[in-house]
């Protein structure tokens, strides 16, 4: 028999650049280990994107197109799923639960109510792959108060925390966050969403250049940092709002940036120094940050370790630009322990899903603002 229990998890984030699947095996003995088996990358046809940005904001006949929308992404992420199950050689019937993110639409954890919708109806992912799926991880930390984001921090901290150094996990998406893993076990593991990581890059380059994204920041890298521009979007008050905080598209949008660049008198600024600095931007906020992060930490520690997941990870100049911030530190990537950056995210939401099916909690109340911590998700049997 097996000693470990098999998940799929899926995610496609901020930036939609694609719905990543990943199956791992979780052990079944009292140490908790993982072992990613098998991805598969499933592209994201750019009409489905398109509608899914466009939901983003208000328009004619949102519920509507809302509800197609979560039908039809719900499709993809079953052909991910079976895709993934025919690459590993495995059948649904091995399979534990699909643990499914779930494209978010919507977010805004400080109004009131507070809400976060994800679409991708499992209803149709358990139907279409015959898979226990477990979905709408964010909306019960909701509930219990908290911002329902970020989520990732309990594990990073279950799969990187170590006792004998201080750890800071970048993630840097659509959206970048932080995960801060305390070598003393006794203090808790805090984290909180920093900004825009690729998305404002991502939206300026498909505008200009009609691509998807900046590949290693090749446009960017032609042309300089504007101090006047740069200076703006750091005024801006999301920056110095203390945690738990989260964010998204609903905030950092296409609207956004073209609101700052009407407050500065540059007629002259290129579109590659407006990507330039939005790189900055991504690159100083995150910096930041982990400084913060580090002077909450026990000065008398090892120096700590950062490394950076997520598509960002691939960004050789924001890399670079990041590192350079940071001399006193070595900036890796979570390539260090085995795990892709590009498939952490994927990967905590199928450890989220084993969570749920072990009738554990899986948001840290520290990170996110709830009440206390709660089990998340809802399961809909295969």
């Amino acid at each position: 028999m097996s000693e470990t229990d098999l998940y799929i998890g899926l995610m496609s984030g901020t930036s939609m650049d694609a719905l990543d699947a990943i199956l791992v095996g979780f052990s079944r003995k009292a140490t908790f280990s993982f072992n990613v088996i098998c991805h598969h990358t499933q592209s994201i046809d750019p009409d489905l994107k398109r509608a899914l940005i466009a939901l983003n904001a208000p328009g004619v006949d949102d519920l509507s197109r809302y509800a197609c929308l979560d039908r039809h992404f719900g499709e993809l992420s079953a052909t991910a799923v079976n895709q993934l199950c025919a690459k590993a050689g495995v059948l649904s019937t091995e399979i534990k639960a699909i643990g499914s993110h779930g494209q978010t639409v919507r977010h805004a954890p400080n109004h009131r109510p507070a809400y976060t919708l994800q679409l991708g109806d499992p209803n149709t992912i358990a139907e279409l792959t015959g898979i226990t799926t477990v979905a709408d991880f964010r909306r019960r930390d909701i509930a219990a108060g908290g911002q329902g984001a970020p989520l990732v921090p309990a594990f990073h901290a279950e799969a990187f925390r170590s006792p004998d150094v201080n750890r800071l996990i970048v993630n840097i998406g659509g959206i970048s966050n932080i995960s801060v893993l305390p070598a003393d076990l006794q203090q808790p593991v805090t984290g909180w969403d920093i900004g825009p990581g690729n998305v404002l890059m991502d939206a300026w380059c498909m505008k200009h250049l009609g691509h998807e994204f900046d590949n290693n920041g090749e446009w960017a890298s032609t042309d300089e940092v504007s101090p006047a521009l740069l200076d703006t979007l750091l005024n801006d008050a999301f920056f110095n709002t203390p945690a738990p905080k989260s964010t998204g598209r609903d905030y950092f949008n296409e609207h956004w940036l073209p609101e700052k660049l009407s407050l500065i008198q540059q007629p002259h600024l290129t579109p590659a120094s407006v990507q330039r600095t939005l790189l900055q931007l991504t690159a100083q906020t995150i910096a930041s940050d982990c400084i913060q992060a580090i002077q909450q930490l026990d000065s008398h520690s090892l120096v700590p370790e950062i490394f950076v997941c997520g598509g960002g990870a691939k960004n050789q100049l924001l890399m670079q630009t990041l590192a350079s911030l940071l001399p006193q530190f070595n900036v890796n990537t979570t390539d260090s322990f085995g795990l892709s950056p590009q498939l952490v995210e994927a990967t905590a939401f199928a450890w989220l899903a084993y969570r749920t099916m072990m009738g554990l909690t899986g948001n840290l109340p520290e990170v996110t603002g709830a009440h206390s911590a709660r089990i998340l998700g809802g399961i809909y049997p295969a």
